[in-house]
């Protein structure tokens, strides 16, 4: 029944998809550890030829789950997933310890992103062999096709879907090859997920931005125009360019929540400043050690998280003397704890990922 009922809403949506010329078979049954509860069914008013289906998902206990996993399917023709979210910043998950090369387009990744008429996400992640002596590689493919260095927020999401592919419980550690390099993630006894997500770059040619250093050779608390407004900004790279800003020039205490952020964040992202165009981080100071950002994500827009932006954040709150080394930083989709230690010179970033739901889709 459960996994008739899925099959239904599968095939519901894919088959209703405009954007597909021919109707689709059936896909193979989905063997997950959830019970799916058809609740609605209806044409949206703006599209009737889309099928929306609303699912209630029930985990099952491991005596009713089924013991070929859902995971273990080879069925030729479909890429079978797992959605991840990690505060709210999603990523489909896939299987592709098989291969050096995705399993999936750039392009194909684009729909499967699109939450109208895809999957939704923020990014395809893909699991792929280890190279340069590490236990496994992730590369990502954003929503828009492009493909970033890393990513904080899909790092643990991933090292959680790694567990769960090998069959993995209690605390577990693996090195991750990505395009930012080495990271090192470490899954703790209550199921969060501690990264370390190494040295932060400060070098301005290497961030990369065309800011002039102005100390040493970093670019902290310097000015950037922005449609005719100053803001202050500090430059840091977690591997990933960030631009990070406590609010405009002579500003006390940005307030975040009051920013349009789909106005102001292409902005930043794509001014000349940035070669490698930019992830943007706008700050607010509750404490030394609480702060609160949002941020709008090179090649993903405005997202409810991001890791590598938050630990970018203290970074740049600690060079401005805003705040201490270890901190919380409030995402819209909830808090992250990040320190910089002093010994060593690593950021470390904790904090959760969560299993959304499995599915499948046609290739």
């Amino acid at each position: 029944m459960a996994a008739a009922a899925a099959t239904a809403v599968t095939s519901s949506f894919l088959q209703s998809n405009p954007r597909r010329s021919n109707p689709l078979p059936n896909p193979s049954p989905i063997l997950s550890p959830f019970t799916y509860t058809l609740t609605l069914k209806k044409s949206t008013r703006q599209n009737p030829n889309l099928q929306v289906s609303a699912v209630t998902m029930i985990p099952k206990t491991s005596d009713e789950a089924s013991e070929t996993s859902f995971l273990d399917r080879k069925d030729s023709g479909f890429l079978h997933f797992v959605k991840y979210h990690g505060l709210g910043n999603d990523f489909i998950l896939v299987d592709n310890r098989d291969s050096t090369e995705p399993k999936i387009t750039p392009g194909q990744a684009v729909k499967l992103c699109d939450r109208n008429f895809g999957v939704g996400a923020d990014g395809v992640i893909f699991a792929m062999p280890g190279t340069h002596s590490t236990d496994y590689t992730m590369r990502i493919f954003n929503s828009d096709g492009s493909e970033p260095e890393m990513c904080g927020n899909g790092v643990r999401c991933f090292a959680r879907f790694i567990a769960e592919l090998e069959n993995l419980h209690g605390r577990q550690r693996f090195t991750v090859h990505t395009g930012a390099g080495l990271i090192v993630p470490e899954i703790q006894d209550d199921g969060k997920v501690k990264v370390d997500m190494g040295k932060p770059i400060l070098t301005a040619s290497d961030v990369p931005t065309k800011l002039p250093p102005n100390r040493g050779l970093s670019v902290v608390k310097a000015d950037i125009n922005v449609d005719d407004v100053t803001w202050n900004t500090t430059c840091v790279s977690m591997g990933n360019p960030h631009c990070v800003t406590f609010g405009r020039k002579g500003e006390e205490n940005l307030q975040v929540d009051e920013l349009n952020l789909a106005e102001i964040g292409p902005k930043f992202e794509n001014h000349d400043v940035f070669p490698a165009r930019t992830n943007t981080e706008f700050v607010q100071v509750f404490s030394r050690t609480h702060l609160k950002m949002r941020v709008w994500e090179r090649g993903a827009g405005a997202t409810l998280a991001c890791g590598t932006g938050a630990c970018a954040v203290v970074v740049a709150a600690v060079l401005e003397g805003r705040a201490e080394r270890s901190c919380i930083v409030e995402l819209p989709g909830g808090p992250l704890e990040i320190e910089w230690r002093e010994e060593d010179d690593h950021v470390y970033m904790t904090g959760p990922a969560e299993v959304v739901f499995y599915g499948s889709v046609p290739l």
